[in-house]
């Protein structure tokens, strides 16, 4: 089989991407986003390896100069080790240049901005995350991007007949 570079990068960033927070691309709109080192347990990159992580209501928190990941769940496996005792929920610390972290402060401390997590994948066997620095959406907003959406399908469907 001979496969194009193009097919190639796009398989390669498919096997990178460990779990994707689809609800915070509903909630937020997306302004800029950051790849951010994480501070991790054994047990929890042998979890993570496994597919057993949700980021469904994570979100980052900017405190005393550091970033850190609240909410998402890592759920231990069956096999962990009998003298640790594996928290779940931690709070995770993130791992950002300085002027990515100045312009974290200076953008949430504005009105309505916020940092979220993204997406967890792989990075030369290093588990990063994609935080976003985001802003809110309100329902009419949320409806709207819905109706573009499905509208977007349609006009698919028409052109491919």
């Amino acid at each position: 089989m001979c496969y194009t570079s193009r097919a190639m990068s796009k398989n390669k960033t498919q096997e990178r991407l460990i779990i994707a927070n689809k609800k915070a691309r509903h909630d937020y709109f997306v302004e800029q986003q950051f790849e951010a080192g994480i501070v991790l347990e054994g047990w929890e990159v042998k979890s993570i390896r496994a597919g057993r992580i949700q980021l469904r209501d994570s979100y980052v928190i900017l405190k005393d100069g550091e970033a850190w990941l609240i909410g998402a769940v890592i759920s231990p496996l069956e096999t962990a080790s009998t003298h640790i005792q594996p928290d779940s929920q931690r709070t995770r610390k993130l791992l950002l240049h300085e002027r990515e972290l100045a312009k974290l402060f200076g953008a949430v401390n504005r009105e309505g901005h916020t940092a979220v997590a993204l997406d967890f994948h792989w990075h030369k066997n290093y588990v990063k995350v994609q935080i976003a620095l985001a802003k809110g959406k309100k329902t009419y907003d949320k409806r709207e991007t819905l109706k573009e959406r499905d509208w977007n399908r349609q006009k698919q469907r028409i052109l491919k007949r």
